[in-house]
């Protein structure tokens, strides 16, 4: 990774002993492509099958078999890469990468090493209080995954899952752009969002279907790039965001005791919150790439890569655009509707010909609210969108009141009966009658005549009438009829 120009935040600087230091990360995202079959074979890509049954002749390096590239995995990469507003190479090479591992058959992967598919993009990083950032995107090249080894089921020997081997990976290199751990978890975030558009890759990182390489140096502010320490297979943000604080600090304390930092890769324990040494780091020499003889160079055409670029879904950037100036919503509340691409769809279902501002808020507090609550996604709500638009439609229409509204969409979520038909059978529509109004109005005036006194010195003490004259009718009372009630008759 080569370094680009970036101005030095001072508020991302960590405080060491001696002074500040600032942190320079770069990204390795090893993304899943969304394929059913895997990047050389036919076999199958499915998660959770038993052990070494999705498995080809080829994906287990049997001799005489030959790699067959998958022009769906091809496509996935190319559209990921327009996704990133990135260079789409017209000619890529696939190459040997040489190191033996035991859930590595062939005893080298096939990957991409100076002739990538993509080349240079970018991705705009929304941060906290409104800051963006831009990371830039080195590459994106296609490679083999690894099977598995796993070394609890004996007790002398290690078992070996070839289900994964071969399997198509999208490895997404970014520049060293990154200069937090929390810039590093949004670009993470904003990155799988993306991906997720797409439809390239689930994201589901406790899948492994998504996972980082995160390589970690520090430096004083305006000094030359550190040596960096890569951490490796990082697999939630969270996680992400801790190596990286952990392994900077790590660094820092070596630095300032007069040490140096030894470039290797590295493996962060969350349980220990520490990184550990798991080997010194190869570098390209190490690997004894050469084109891959089974293979030839992979040249796409333009018209092809047109098509493509046509056929790309509306991307988070561009929908919160036009969230914006099409719904007068604040950026915030954008950003978290269109975090993913299910929920922005379910937003815009329940907005649709109704207020724009009330469905946002009550997608985002109440529904995602509760779906937080109940470690639910968008696509597993109780709710539907049709549910909750009836809801706004019968505060819209005056028939209940929003607090009503809240009992009703409890019912809907733990019962599933359309919001109309729980307000019929339930009486839950609102009092409009003036009258019906008044008299509970009287009521409360007449059992509280200190109260009146008081109210009539301090107007604002016509909340307390408000909350009693609610509670006497079960909170039916159209709010603002009582609220205009109440001023006639305490004359204020």
């Amino acid at each position: 990774m080569t370094a680009t120009p970036r101005e030095a935040d001072p508020k991302s600087f960590i405080k060491g002993a001696t002074g500040d230091w600032e942190v320079v990360v770069g990204m390795e995202i090893h993304a899943q492509v969304n394929s059913e079959a895997k990047l050389f074979s036919g076999a199958s890509t499915a998660f959770g099958g038993a052990p070494n049954s999705h498995v080809s002749l080829v994906d287990a390096a049997m001799p005489g078999m030959l790699p067959v590239i998958n022009g769906e995995c091809v496509r996935q990469a190319v559209r990921t890469g327009l996704g990133l507003n990135a260079k789409i190479n017209d000619r890529s090479v696939f190459d040997r990468k040489n190191y033996f591992y035991p859930d590595l058959p062939q005893g080298y992967q096939i990957s991409q090493y100076k002739s990538p598919i993509v080349g240079e993009g970018e991705v705009v990083v929304d941060l906290e209080g409104g800051k963006q950032i831009t990371v830039g995107i080195e590459r994106l090249h296609l490679e083999q995954d690894a099977g598995k080894s796993l070394h609890d089921q004996h007790p002398t020997m290690s078992h070996v899952d070839l289900n994964r081997a071969g399997v198509a990976l999208m490895e997404i290199v970014s520049k060293p752009d990154i200069r937090s751990a929390d810039e590093a978890k949004a670009y993470v975030t904003k990155l799988r969002t993306i991906l997720r558009y797409l439809g390239t890759c689930d994201g589901d990182m406790e899948k492994g279907n998504l996972r980082a390489d995160v390589n970690v140096s520090v430096r004083r502010p305006g000094e030359p790039l550190g040596t960096r320490c890569e951490i490796k297979n990082v697999n939630s943000i969270r996680f992400i965001g801790q190596a990286v604080d952990t392994e900077a600090r790590r660094q820092i304390a070596i630095l300032e005791d007069g040490g140096s930092i030894d470039q290797e890769t590295r493996l962060f324990d969350p349980g220990r919150g520490e990184t550990r040494a798991m080997r010194s780091k190869e570098e390209a020499h190490d690997y004894r790439y050469f084109p891959d003889p089974d293979l030839l160079p992979l040249e796409l055409q333009a018209d092809e890569v047109a098509a493509l670029r046509r056929d790309l879904p509306e991307l988070p950037d561009a929908k919160k655009a036009r969230f914006v100036a099409a719904y007068g919503l604040t950026a915030y509340d954008c950003d978290v509707l269109v975090a993913e691409k299910e929920a922005a769809d379910f937003f815009e279902a329940v907005a649709k010909g109704r207020d724009a501002k009330a469905a946002a808020n009550w997608v985002i507090n109440e529904l995602f609210g509760r779906l937080n609550k109940e470690g639910k996604d968008i696509g597993s709500s109780p709710v539907s969108a049709t549910q909750l638009g009836g809801i706004l439609d019968l505060i819209a229409s005056g028939a209940i009141s929003g607090k009503i509204a809240k009992d009703v969409f409890d019912i809907a979520w733990t019962e599933g009966s359309e919001p109309a038909a729980i307000v019929e059978a339930r009486g839950l529509k609102q009092v409009t009658d003036t009258s019906a109004i008044a008299a509970a109005i009287d009521e409360v005036i007449a059992a509280n005549p200190d109260k009146v006194e008081q109210a009539k010195a301090k107007p604002t003490m016509i909340g307390w009438f408000v909350g009693q004259v609610m509670k006497k009718t079960q909170g039916k009372a159209n709010p603002q009829a009582v609220n205009d009630l109440l001023k006639e008759k305490l004359g204020i």
